[in-house]
């Protein structure tokens, strides 16, 4: 069964006096159960607005998503949602809250509430310590803990280790491998720092402008892509129409490219999440090939 389903899911905002307009355009991708998707695209690309769809915090325009099995607007997605854990990129807690006040109001709301993982996932952190006094990381890890308490089967997570130093950022890394370990639990993350999502993702999707560029299987996009350092000449042998993007300096040009379209002695690279997505958005604007 999957997690998650989107289906066509359209959503518009008209132009405001206050805002832009912009459009969500017929977004469909899957999340298998078990498995860690990672939602990647610039600012303003549609991230949030997608997982507020998702959580039922807006409502689409068009389309249809599923989770858990329960279609997101029916009556039953309410008992859904004790399944999910939500970490979102806005503090959610009042600053006079301790840790040990969240506890026992969770403890109230969920039936399976788990204190014990609650305090594990705070590590050291002071639990009588106000939310207000929290440095940066503390105020990331304290939802984390909370979503990751309930014995949630789906992890939706938007942004959760923006602006926060390396330490901090793998220690999350590592509690969402530990949430992911029972093989029923799914996650969708979002975040800006590509490297994290490269090493905890199977499944990367890139919305780029409300669109959906391409959602594939982390390891196989990255086998089946190179960077390729060349010249005119060679960049000139390879099927252009396995050519993704092209960048050219004065020192050369750089290229993602299928490996298969790559012959002869023409130097290629490794490719990583962060070249995948510069150089589809290159190659969107140049009528480069498709993922």
């Amino acid at each position: 069964m999957n997690a998650l389903e989107v289906k066509n899911i359209y959503k518009s905002y008209k132009k405001t006096k206050r805002a832009e307009g912009f459009e969500l355009k017929n977004i469909s991708f899957s999340l298998p159960s078990g498995c860690v998707m990672g939602l990647i695209g610039e600012n303003g690309a549609g991230k949030s607005t997608l997982i507020k769809l998702i959580c039922g915090i807006a409502r689409a325009d068009g389309g249809e998503i599923t989770v858990l099995g329960t279609e997101n607007t029916s009556r039953k997605f309410t008992f859904t949602k004790r399944d999910m854990g939500v970490v979102l990129d806005y503090p959610c807690f009042p600053t006079k809250f301790t840790a040990n006040d969240i506890n026992r109001i969770m403890r109230r709301a969920y039936t399976d509430w788990n204190e014990n993982i609650f305090f594990k996932c705070l590590g050291t952190i002071d639990t009588d310590l106000k939310y207000g006094s929290y440095s940066k990381g503390m105020k990331a890890l304290l939802p984390i803990a909370v979503a990751m308490s309930h014995n949630a089967k789906l992890l939706i997570m938007d942004e959760p280790t923006s602006g926060l130093d390396p330490i901090v950022r793998d220690e999350i890394l590592d509690m969402i491998n530990e949430f992911t370990r029972e093989e029923n639990r799914s996650v969708l993350i979002s975040s800006h720092i590509l490297s994290d999502l490269e090493k905890a993702c199977d499944y990367i999707a890139y919305i780029s402008r409300g669109e959906l560029k391409f959602c594939e299987e982390k390891d196989d996009m990255l086998d089946k892509l190179v960077i390729v350092k060349c010249g005119e000449d060679e960049l000139n042998v390879i099927d252009r129409r396995k050519v993704i993007g092209v960048r050219k300096s004065d020192f050369g040009i750089e290229a993602l490219a299928y490996r298969n379209a790559v012959t002869g002695g023409i130097h290629c690279e490794k490719a990583t999440i962060e070249d995948i997505m510069i150089y589809t958005a290159k190659g969107d604007l140049e009528g480069g090939a498709r993922i």
